[in-house]
């Protein structure tokens, strides 16, 4: 048994010092650098920034899909789409992905899987213009993540690599 609390004080500081730099690290900033044009750059491999801009392409094909249904009037396969959006939010992500991933990304993604579910039940109930109101809503999620955010590859010129 250890003898001195001056030592275990210590400890537990440099333990509580250590996961605020983890917390501050891998929730918080993530793996990002500033960009040349004002938004935040995301330093991520290859892979990743492919499966980031793999989502958000479905995210722009479902906002077409819902657009396209609008018009026609079909709130259902406006509802079917939105939900389906909705409900698969990030599981291909993986853990080291999601903690380079600074919290403003991250909580504007998961916002936008909320708002595809909302879209959704507004389709049910079948007001065509609370649906477009709500697809405004969620496309101002879209464009402040495009204007605030950027992926670059890990170890690139940009990266401030070689």
């Amino acid at each position: 048994m250890l003898k001195s609390p001056k030592f275990l004080w210590l400890l537990i500081i440099a333990l509580l010092v250590a996961l605020g730099f983890m917390v501050k690290m891998f929730i918080l900033t993530g793996n990002t650098i500033p960009s040349k044009d004002d938004r935040t750059a995301i330093l991520v491999t290859e892979d990743e920034r492919t499966m980031i801009l793999g989502e958000m392409r479905k995210f722009l094909e479902t906002i077409q899909g819902v657009t396209e249904a609008i018009a026609k009037g079909d709130l259902k396969t406006v509802e079917e789409l939105a939900t389906e959006m909705g409900q698969g939010g990030d599981a291909d992500m993986s853990p080291s992905l999601i903690g380079k991933l600074p919290i403003e990304f991250k909580s504007l993604g998961f916002a936008t899987h909320d708002l595809f579910t909302e879209l959704g039940k507004t389709a049910t109930g079948g007001d065509a213009n609370a649906v477009l109101t709500g697809l405004g809503d969620l496309m101002l999620n879209c464009t402040s993540c495009h204007a605030g955010h950027k992926f670059v590859i890990e170890g690139t010129k940009e990266a401030g690599g070689n």
